[in-house]
């Protein structure tokens, strides 16, 4: 039977586990690239259309208290330019690893052992 600690040192050099650790280094360091997007782009466009940078002062009076509607909608907004970042991004990883599947099926390794049998054939000969 392993022993804890070797069940431990197992378990941390899995590689979802490190891959897991990087995604979330990066995407720490990715959140102030999407909330610059967010806010120095998308949320001046939308004052250019609007004419504010966002949907705050939306507001509804329900007797003594204010339901701030505009705050949700802001928020929303910007999640859906969130997702459709990372969509992109999925959406590209994908592609790419698609390309590099493609290119490492055009030979598979019955061909590659084809070929080595084939040499071998010939210098035999």
């Amino acid at each position: 039977m392993k022993s804890l600690i070797q069940e431990f040192k197992d378990f941390v050099n899995r590689g979802n586990l490190i891959d897991l650790a990087i995604a979330v280094v990066l995407a720490t360091f990715f959140a102030p690239v999407i909330t610059a997007i967010v806010d120095g782009v998308v949320m001046n466009l939308i004052a250019a259309i609007f004419g504010q940078p966002s949907f705050d002062s939306i507001t509804i009076d329900v007797g003594d208290a204010q339901l701030l509607i505009g705050s949700v909608i802001t928020a929303i907004v910007q999640f859906l330019i969130v997702a459709l970042v990372c969509f992109l991004i999925v959406k590209a990883y994908n592609t790419m690893q698609t390309d590099a599947d493609e290119e490492d099926d055009a030979q598979t390794e019955i061909d590659i052992l084809a070929e080595i049998r084939d040499e071998l054939r010939q210098q035999a000969s």
